[in-house]
């Protein structure tokens, strides 16, 4: 009964995850494209990505309860795939623009949104962590410690976003918004990479 009352809170969870970065996304793209923030454009982005893999932990961890021995699930694979090449595709499209965008000084109208949404996602992704280690211990689970691992991730880009939006916002620095955005590139290319090691494997890697 333990560990079916954990699972369950596993899965809400997961599925917490999964719509709050549907919300995240839609607000973010709206307000970074519309301020010419590419930072939180981007983030926004990365947000939509990692619904397919969030899908894919939910799966995850129905299957797990059922059989904790289990395989991986072909859904799963296709998932990571998916996820990896989401990644990649959104790094390459990050870096041409940061490059564009310092090449032709562009600055964004304001970074506010950036702030606000940084402060918010760190504080909801640190909390979410914070409950899917607890869970994990508790059901003494590998791949839903490695799920909460990948949600810090989350916490690492949002103080990216805040720091850029930030110095932004107050001094008006030159290519700060694409210096910020180039750290989210380097942390959407190693989850791309993370997913398609796992994908190879059945080893619990950083993929959210």
């Amino acid at each position: 009964m333990k560990n079916k009352k954990f699972y369950n809170i596993a899965f809400g969870l997961a599925i917490f995850t999964i719509l709050y970065n549907i919300g995240e996304g839609i607000i973010s793209t709206y307000f970074g494209s519309k301020d010419g923030s590419l930072a939180l454009f981007g983030f926004g982005a990365d947000s939509f990505i990692e619904v397919v893999s969030g899908i894919g932990i939910a799966i995850m961890i129905v299957r797990i309860q059922k059989n904790e021995k289990s395989k991986r699930a072909s859904f799963e694979n296709i998932a990571l795939k998916i996820t990896g090449t989401g990644f990649y595709i959104l790094v390459a499209a990050l870096l041409v623009s940061s490059i564009y965008n310092i090449w032709t000084k562009h600055k964004p109208q304001t970074t506010l949104w950036g702030i606000i949404i940084s402060i918010v996602s760190i504080l909801v992704m640190w909390l979410l962590t914070n409950r899917k280690i607890k869970v994990g211990k508790e059901l003494n689970s590998a791949p839903i410690l490695a799920d909460a691992n990948c949600t810090l991730v989350c916490v690492y880009m949002s103080v990216i976003l805040l720091i850029s939006s930030g110095i932004y916002e107050l001094f008006k620095i030159p290519y700060i918004d694409s210096l910020g955005t180039l750290g989210i590139s380097w942390f959407a290319f190693k989850e791309g990479k993370e997913c398609f090691e796992k994908a190879k494997g059945n080893e619990d890697t950083c993929c959210k």
